[in-house]
């Protein structure tokens, strides 16, 4: 048989409801793993062994009862450490928060304990998830396991990491301006960032803009897709609601023919300055002849988003990063950019603010006429391969790292804006073996189609992107 980390999340679920395989080997397969390959790698931030052994002990219980058991017992599951998971510690990732315990669940983690999974741990994530890597005061660097000099994205940089290293066979993450396509970018993997309001983010944390959703990061389409059945759901109170899925279940989508679509490509960032490195163009091409081969029309358009808009999404960004309240006695804790961040946005009038957020509504509302005339729509993820490490505050000032941000992640941010759904394909590799993604854009509420077609595509590279492993696998 193959090794634990080798199966799939929908494989490891079904071995447990077979008896194949239980729930505390699974569990303690992971743990091991992690604290072999961990300090490599710098996925966790927070480790909890004892609840993960607890959890899989339940799970196997269950099982020997013959109990109906939900659908994805006994699965490890990892947390991001931007949300909250009650009795464990949350960072934020940020040393300002060092001692501070989750006094609740959020309730996404509520419908992934309801599912039957495992929480091996918290994932890293840069300071208050504002950076595209994750490199934080708390842990060290999160790297890509492709080459372990080089960045895992951020800010679901730990999650990413995690899968791509067989340390959590798929991962939570959350996507406020490429969050999740980043990292799954970097590190070979698929990553969805669902339609605004499909995910709750209650009860604590705010939805306002409607920039930020959670979202799943695997290495297939399917575990994808069964993981955001089981986190898609509203609460009350909630600002945003996306409409269901037609047929149902987001799963019904795997595996089903998306028929002959017609695809839009653009490959100009919105960001100026921001330059496409020639590998990038190379995944963006290749990926634009794998869809015409399959049998789709893939046509080019003009950016249906224009430059104007990126300095009134770098308000809400400033503004956004004031959210969270930090001791005045820890401030000199916050890493430069963090802090630079939060000098502009307190430093931001509401009306500016407001301004700002009705610019890109009004833009949303324009764009979405050229591209809700198309099923999908090909951009990059971002405009490079992993970056080394440190390599975006390699700089003199916080502000030169922003602009590094900012051309690095030059295309997903866009559909944070519009709240479309988007996914990252990892469909190339460099020459020296680095991980290049390619986006996909739907309709809103249409992730059913983005995942007919992604499945389709990983069909066509004869399942498992190709079956590629970095060597720390």
């Amino acid at each position: 048989m193959a090794h634990i980390h080798d199966l799939t999340a929908l494989e490891q679920a079904a071995a447990v409801r077979s008896g194949e395989i239980s729930p505390v080997e699974i569990a303690e397969h992971y743990l091991d793993r992690i604290a072999r390959l961990d300090p490599e790698v710098g996925a966790y931030v927070t480790v909890t062994r004892e609840m993960a052994l607890e959890q899989a002990g339940k799970a196997e219980a269950r099982v020997l009862a013959g109990e109906e058991l939900p659908p994805l017992l006994g699965v490890p599951i990892p947390i991001k450490d931007l949300n909250l998971v009650k009795d464990v510690p949350i960072h934020f990732g940020s040393a300002t928060y060092e001692d501070f315990v989750a006094p609740v669940d959020d309730s996404v983690v509520e419908r992934l304990r309801d599912a039957g999974t495992v929480m091996l741990g918290k994932t890293a994530t840069p300071e208050f998830g504002l950076p595209c890597y994750t490199e934080t005061s708390l842990s060290p660097p999160t790297r890509t396991p492709w080459d372990l000099s080089r960045s895992a994205g951020g800010s679901s940089g730990g999650a990413a990491a995690a899968v791509a290293a067989g340390l959590a066979p798929a991962a939570q993450g959350s996507d406020g301006a490429g969050s999740i396509r980043i990292p799954a970018s970097v590190c070979g993997l698929y990553g969805i960032k669902p339609t605004r309001g499909r995910i709750s983010s209650a009860p604590i944390i705010p939805d306002l803009a409607g920039l930020s959703t959670n979202g799943p990061i695997t290495r297939t389409v399917a575990d994808a897709a069964a993981l955001l059945d089981v986190m898609t759901h509203d609460n009350p109170g909630d600002l945003y609601y996306a409409p269901p899925p037609e047929l149902g279940t987001f799963t019904a989508y795997v595996g089903r023919d998306p028929g002959r679509l017609r695809i839009a490509r653009y490959a100009e960032p919105l960001v100026p300055g921001a330059e496409v490195d020639p590998e990038v163009l190379a995944a963006y091409e290749h990926a634009s002849a794998e869809l015409a081969a399959l049998g789709h029309e893939v046509v080019d358009i003009a950016p249906p988003f224009t430059p104007d808009l990126v300095p009134q999404f770098v308000t809400l960004w400033y503004a956004f990063a004031c959210m969270h309240p930090v001791d005045l006695g820890k401030q000199e804790r916050l890493r430069p950019l963090t802090a630079w961040l939060r000098g502009r946005g307190f430093a931001t009038p509401a009306p500016d603010f407001l301004q700002a957020q009705s610019a890109l509504q009004l833009a949303t509302r324009f764009g979405l006429m050229v591209t809700d005339q198309y099923d999908a729509v090909l951009t990059p993820t971002v405009t490079q391969p992993p970056r080394p490490v440190g390599w975006f505050e390699d700089v003199a000032e916080p502000e030169e790292t922003f602009e590094r941000m900012k051309r690095f992640a030059a295309f997903p941010a866009i559909y944070n804006v519009s709240g479309q759904p988007a996914v990252n394909l990892p469909l190339h590799w460099t020459p020296d073996g680095l991980p290049v993604g390619v986006m996909l854009a739907g309709r809103f509420g249409d992730e059913g189609t983005l995942i007919s077609l992604s499945a389709q595509v990983e069909a066509a590279r004869g399942g498992f992107w190709g079956e590629r492993r970095p060597a720390v696998w």
